[in-house]
């Protein structure tokens, strides 16, 4: 009994010591986390953009241990190796790198008993960090077992030491928590050339539209990439706790501080909070309400589609689902038999606007409308417009900011890719940036062919009844008619 009793003591204080020493292991990511993380893949530089408390350093700090530990997750689809690597870990001063990502790798700075209750496993520290000069408590670098029997080399670095002291040798991949000045952030890009390595960021745009988050933002890149993690994204924040914290911020900065969005202030598209025009997800749908797609399609960036949902009886249009598909650089947004899949799972009976730019016709003459109506979406006969003729954008936008004014504009708050466009959605010289902006696309064009939307059922179905010709469906007559050689509409 006695060896029964020690056993199981023995057990559950490895398991504590598991937990207290091996944090690596229960990190579980969201789904942001996750896509941040595998952007790593192709991404040279790579920003995560978030809320306050949401796990952007916790983030980092977890890609940092898989690159120093060689222990990468099975569900990891990020950037690997296979040997011991050497980075950096940056930030604002030697006093803020102590207490947030070296407390975050290694435990709590100043308390013996507590190092190795980081992220990285104490296990796993080949010594001693050796120490920085002037901030106590503070290391300079740390070693770490590789699981490929070497050892990983880790320095800490502040913004503060100036540009020059970020020259030097070769890395495999840098962290910056916070950000950097944009020389700074050059300077570690030129330090992972010769490695072919990876920089990556981490902050909560405070500063507004600095260079830096202009460079991510407004000009693409097939090397660079970002990822917004607003508080609603991150689950162990109920909505209590971030009332709460939302509170005590000032009001210009509560935005930025719950979904990471940059404080542009009048350079956004549509100045308003979210709590204006948010709702819950709709549980029931009256039927009355009209239906339709609109669209962009992904011609060198990615694919956008929104439905909406349109109570004509109080002019309320309310935005119900959205597809945005993102591929890796170089394959633009995928393919139209995978844009219209992931539309007709949702609304397959939902008819669909589509902008100017579909009449186009591909290398094998085919227009690119007709090549989404070949994979039985409901194409409208001809591109959206404004009621009285044209598809300007800048009336489509007038009309939506006044429906947001007006109360006549609702976004179920579940739908964050359309949130994410819609916080970055902003004007430079006056002029509407044409980047990351399909969704915010996709929606003005549907608002704007409304008058197509139809009375049909949602779901992978497609009912009896024809929305473009507004027939009922007895025969493949009207798709005969419409020139079409299969039946649209069979279920």
């Amino acid at each position: 009994m006695t060896q029964k009793l020690d056993d199981l003591l023995a057990t559950l204080q490895a398991a504590a010591d598991r937990k207290r020493y091996r944090r690596l292991d229960f990190f579980e990511p969201y789904p942001k986390q996750e896509a941040f993380i595998a952007m790593g893949s192709w991404a040279r530089e790579r920003l995560l953009f978030g809320g306050n408390r949401v796990g952007k350093t916790e983030t980092g700090a977890f890609e940092a241990t898989c690159h120093l530990t060689g222990l990468y997750p099975d569900w990891w689809t990020g950037r690997k190796w296979d040997r011991p690597t050497r980075g950096w870990i940056c930030g604002e001063s030697s006093l803020v790198v102590r207490d947030v990502q070296q407390q975050k790798l290694c435990g709590e700075p100043g308390v013996t008993e507590l190092f190795g209750t980081g992220m990285i496993p104490k296990a796993l520290f080949t010594d001693n960090p050796s120490l920085s000069r002037g901030v106590t408590d503070a290391f300079d670098t740390i070693q770490v077992r590789h699981v490929s029997g070497g050892v990983s080399v880790a320095s800490f670095k502040s913004y503060e030491q100036g540009r020059t002291k970020f020259q030097g040798t070769g890395k495999d991949w840098i962290w910056e928590d916070e950000e950097p000045g944009l020389e700074i952030h050059s300077e570690c890009l030129a330090r992972i050339t010769e490695n072919d390595g990876l920089v990556y960021t981490t902050f909560t745009p405070l500063k507004g539209k600095t260079d830096l988050v202009t460079r991510f933002l407004d000009e693409p890149s097939p090397d660079r990439g970002y990822v917004t993690l607003t508080m609603q994204d991150a689950k162990h924040l109920t909505p209590e706790i971030i009332a709460k914290a939302l509170a005590g911020y000032p009001a210009h900065e509560r935005d930025a501080r719950a979904n990471g969005t940059p404080m542009m202030g009048q350079g956004r598209v549509f100045p308003y909070p979210e709590e204006l025009i948010s709702e819950a997800p709709l549980e029931y749908i009256p039927q009355h309400w009209s239906k339709l797609w609109g669209t962009d399609f992904g011609l060198g960036h990615p694919f956008g589609a929104v439905l909406i949902l349109w109570d004509k009886d109080n002019d309320v249009i309310h935005v119900h689902a959205t597809v945005k598909i993102k591929v890796p650089p170089g394959a633009a947004g995928g393919l139209p038999i995978n844009h219209a899949a992931a539309m007709k799972t949702i609304g397959a009976a939902v008819p669909v606007a589509w902008p100017h730019d579909g009449s186009k016709r591909e290398h094998d003459g085919v227009t690119i409308a007709a090549q989404y109506r070949k994979q039985g979406l409901l194409m409208l006969p001809t591109h959206a417009t404004h009621v009285e003729g044209g598809y300007g954008t800048e009336a489509g936008v007038l009309e939506l900011d006044q429906r947001m004014q007006t109360g006549r504009f609702k976004v179920a708050r579940q739908l964050s890719d359309w949130w994410e466009e819609y916080r970055n959605y902003h004007r430079k010289d006056g002029l509407i940036v044409k980047v990351n902006d399909d969704l915010m696309s996709a929606t003005r064009i549907a608002v704007m062919q409304r008058r197509s939307a139809r009375l049909v059922n949602l779901g992978g179905k497609r009912a009896g009844w024809d929305p473009i010709m507004n027939v009922p469906i007895r025969s493949g007559q009207q798709e005969q008619a419409r020139g079409l050689d299969f039946d649209l509409f069979a279920v």
